[in-house]
């Protein structure tokens, strides 16, 4: 397991719960998605979001576009469970 922060952090954005920044990112190996953590900007909280519902935010400059979106599917992910250190 490692736990890398990210400096600086990325903005993203997580499906179902929004725009926010990735400060850290927690990989539990190779049988596991990693694990962006993410503050969001709308309501403060901090979401530990599995790999396939995070997506970079929209940057015209580098021509990275608007996605469709699609509804989440936070039911069907499996999230790897939170250990205290």
């Amino acid at each position: 397991m490692s736990f890398t922060q990210l400096e600086p952090p990325l903005p993203v954005h997580i499906e179902g719960k929004g725009k926010g920044f990735a400060f850290a990112v927690i990989d539990y190996g190779q049988e596991h998605n990693l694990i962006w953590v993410t503050g969001l900007s709308d309501s403060g909280e901090i979401w530990c979001a599995p790999n396939p519902l995070v997506r970079l935010q929209n940057n015209w400059t580098v021509g990275r576009q608007p996605q469709p979106h699609h509804e989440p599917e936070w039911n069907n992910v499996t999230l790897a469970p939170l250990k205290p250190s």
